[in-house]
C-alpha cells in the first residue's frame, strides 16, 4: 500500500530512492515532483523525510521532458548564483550567463548566446559603454521597496496604497535577488529561498542564523514590522540592567529558604509521627537520633540543591 495515495500497488509500482528507504508509488512520486519543479524547488526532499532526492532519481522519474529541462535550468542558476564570477546577459528575453573570472581590468563582455551577443559591462552589468565611467546602479527593489517599481510616481493614491500592500507580500531574495511573495496568514518570519537555498529574515532581509529571533535585533518570529529603535533600546538596557537585579533577587529569597528551609522540613517530618506510626514505638533517644540525622543530612544536601537552583 502506498503512504500518499493509500492504494494497494504491485511491487515493481515501488522506485527505489538513492537518499533514502523510503517507497511511495511512482504515480504519487511523479505528481509530487511535477509540483516541486513547477514551484521552482530545487532541492526536493523525499515525501516522507527531509533527505534531499538525487538528480538521478528525478530525471528517472520525472516523464516530461520539459519537466527535466526546467529541473536542469534550475539546477544551473542554483550553481551560478553562488558564483560570485557570474554575470547574466542584460538583454530582455536572454537569461544566458557569462562565466567571468579576472575580468576586473578588462570588463567588456559578450553575451554567447547564438543569435544575442549582447555587449555589456562587467561592473555594472549594463549595456557596454566605451570611455564612459559606469553609473551608479539603481538601488534593489527588495531592499528599500519591493514594489517601487509596480507602479508610476504619476499614479494616484490608490496607486500608492497599492504599492505599499505590494511591498509587504512581495521582496526579493538578500543573495540572488529572486522575488519572493509571502501569504499573509500569521506565518513565521523565517524564509528559505527555493532558488538560491538561502536563509534569511523577512522583516530585516538580512540573512540569518537559528538564534537570529532571539537576539536583539528587533526582528520577531510572528508578526509584520520588527521592533522600533526605542523598544530595542528598552530591551537591551532591561537586559542589561533587569537580569543581574532578578538574578541577585531570585538568589537571596532562595538561598535562605532553601538552606533553612529543607532542614527544617525534614525535621518536623521526621517528629510527625501518628498513634499507628512506625516513629510512635521508637523511644525518645531514637527519635531524638533520627531527627538529628535527618537535619545533619539535609545541611550537607540542602547547598547542592540551593547551587543547582541558584544555577
Amino acid at each position: 500500500e502506498c503512504p500518499l495515495c493509500l492504494l494497494p500497488q504491485p511491487p515493481e509500482a515501488f522506485p527505489t530512492l538513492a537518499s533514502c528507504a523510503h517507497r511511495s508509488c511512482r504515480a504519487c512520486l511523479e505528481q509530487y515532483l511535477r509540483i516541486a519543479v513547477s514551484e521552482s524547488r530545487v532541492q526536493v526532499a523525499c515525501p516522507h523525510c527531509p533527505a534531499a532526492l538525487q538528480p538521478a532519481d528525478v530525471h528517472r522519474l520525472l516523464a516530461e521532458p520539459a519537466l527535466r529541462d526546467k529541473y536542469e535550468e534550475f539546477l544551473l542558476r542554483r550553481l551560478l548564483v553562488a558564483d560570485p564570477g557570474t554575470r547574466w546577459c542584460p538583454a530582455p528575453d536572454c537569461s544566458y550567463a557569462v562565466i567571468a573570472y579576472s575580468c576586473a581590468e578588462c570588463p567588456h563582455l559578450t553575451c554567447g548566446r547564438e543569435g544575442c551577443g549582447t555587449e555589456f559591462c562587467y561592473h555594472c552589468r549594463q549595456p557596454w559603454h566605451p570611455n564612459v565611467p559606469c553609473a551608479p546602479a539603481p538601488p534593489a527593489p527588495s531592499l528599500a521597496n519591493p514594489a517601487a517599481q509596480l507602479v508610476h510616481p504619476e499614479d494616484s493614491a490608490h496607486g500608492e496604497t497599492l504599492a505599499q500592500a505590494e511591498a509587504e507580500d512581495i521582496k526579493v531574495c538578500p543573495r540572488c535577488s529572486a522575488f519572493i511573495t509571502k501569504i499573509n496568514d500569521g506565518s513565521c518570519n523565517r524564509m528559505n529561498c527555493t532558488v538560491c537555498g538561502c536563509l534569511f529574515c523577512w522583516l530585516c532581509l538580512q540573512e540569518i542564523s537559528d538564534v537570529h529571533f532571539l537576539s536583539p535585533s528587533g526582528c520577531t518570529f510572528w508578526g509584520k514590522r520588527p521592533w522600533s529603535r526605542t523598544r530595542k533600546i528598552l530591551w537591551q538596557l532591561g537586559m542589561v540592567l533587569g537580569a543581574p537585579m532578578v538574578i541577585s533577587l531570585v538568589a537571596g529569597i532562595a538561598v535562605p529558604v532553601i538552606t533553612i528551609g529543607i532542614p527544617i522540613y525534614m525535621g518536623r517530618k521526621v517528629l510527625a509521627g501518628g498513634p499507628g506510626s512506625r516513629r510512635s514505638s521508637l523511644s525518645g533517644c531514637q527519635q531524638c537520633l533520627s531527627v538529628t540525622s535527618s537535619v545533619l543530612l539535609s545541611l550537607f544536601v540542602s547547598p547542592i540543591i540551593t547551587a543547582v537552583t541558584v544555577g
